[in-house]
């Protein structure tokens, strides 16, 4: 920053954040900090070292930014739960206020799942290698998809799958669950983070974390997936490899996958495809399907979007049973070294 503030364009917003902790004492940029996500420390810690130098007129303007922002807030959520314990008890009665308050307060016990974004995956897997299964699937359904495999590749082979199908199906989670949850995380750390109840796990959760998980032990997991169930397996899968993946797939393999699947499966999957994943595969034919599978498209005119989603499942599955007969790839990962 320059030292002559005058004509310096104003502080960015971590910038603004930087300088204003920067000011504070340690004890309160300390506790300011332990209330933020890991990646927002990690982006004002880097802001701070580049505010070193900031001058009169730009910590003006911070204070400036400031005071507009503070003035701007109300009091009104400060001391809220303890605000609207008195004014039902008053209207209603301690007991009766206590019953409609248990229904309405919202749950706080899933806060302490914010502790585990500061654990590494080794912590992690120790922490829930003998925890009872569903309470293990509930914190890897919470957890980075890239994050929830390298902990699932920690734990023992002859669990996996059960907890990817756990997650697949989790439903909503009871208060017991996060009572114990809550316990088990309190035990290595705590955390003073805030976090609304969210909704987690389903086969779009579990794909994620297949999906990251290395070559061999996908094909596993997926393999033990379909013997606890086949239905289930297969949305997983459906999941794992969606119709704009095939924008990944080299020039090569999808020209053979292209060849085994109709004309007129193509026409309708195609219709609902993104325009750059439709030029993509009419780079793979030859210029005269091409052109034929365009006019037949337009020919056709509007499609229900169920043909067209119908269509593409068709082609994926094609896709998927020659890369499982090894007939073509379909990119990413592998377990293979030179």
């Amino acid at each position: 920053m320059a030292d002559d503030g005058a004509d310096s364009p104003s502080p960015s917003g971590s910038q603004t954040a930087a300088i204003l902790l920067m000011l504070l004492g340690e004890e309160e940029a300390a506790t300011v900090l332990s209330r933020l996500e890991p990646d927002e420390v990690q982006h004002l810690g880097g802001a701070m070292f580049g505010v070193a130098n900031v001058s009169e007129t730009e910590i003006d303007s911070v204070f400036d930014v400031f005071v507009d922002r503070a003035r701007a807030r109300t009091t009104l959520g400060f001391a809220a739960d303890r605000q609207i314990k008195g004014m039902m008890h008053k209207a209603l009665g301690a007991e009766k206020a206590d019953k409609v308050l248990q229904r309405i307060t919202p749950v706080k016990h899933v806060s302490v799942l914010e502790g585990l974004k500061w654990m590494d995956a080794r912590t992690i897997a120790n922490l829930i290698e003998n925890e009872h299964p569903q309470i293990a699937a509930l914190v890897l359904a919470f957890l980075d998809p890239a994050v929830a495999a390298e902990v699932l590749a920690l734990l023992p082979e002859d669990v996996q799958a059960d907890l990817v199908y756990r997650v697949a199906t989790l439903g909503p989670v009871t208060e017991t669950a996060l009572l114990e949850l809550e316990e088990l995380l309190s035990r290595p750390t705590t955390t003073s983070a805030s976090a609304s109840t969210t909704r987690r796990g389903g086969a779009t959760d579990a794909a994620k974390i297949v999906n990251n998980s290395r070559k061999a032990a996908e094909t596993r997991i997926i393999k033990a997936l379909q013997k606890l169930d086949k239905t289930l397996a297969r949305t997983i899968e459906e999941e794992m490899f969606i119709f704009d993946n095939l924008m990944s797939v080299d020039d090569k393999n999808l020209g053979t996958l292209l060849r085994a699947i109709d004309s007129d499966t193509m026409v309708v999957a195609l219709k609902g495809a993104d325009e750059r994943l439709r030029q993509k595969i009419f780079s793979c034919m030859s210029s005269r399907a091409a052109q034929s599978i365009q006019d037949e498209i337009a020919d056709r005119g509007p499609m229900r979007l169920a043909d067209v989603q119908e269509a593409q499942k068709s082609m994926l599955s094609i896709a998927r049973k020659l890369a499982a007969e090894g007939t073509i790839n379909l990119g990413g990962k592998s377990d293979d070294y030179v």
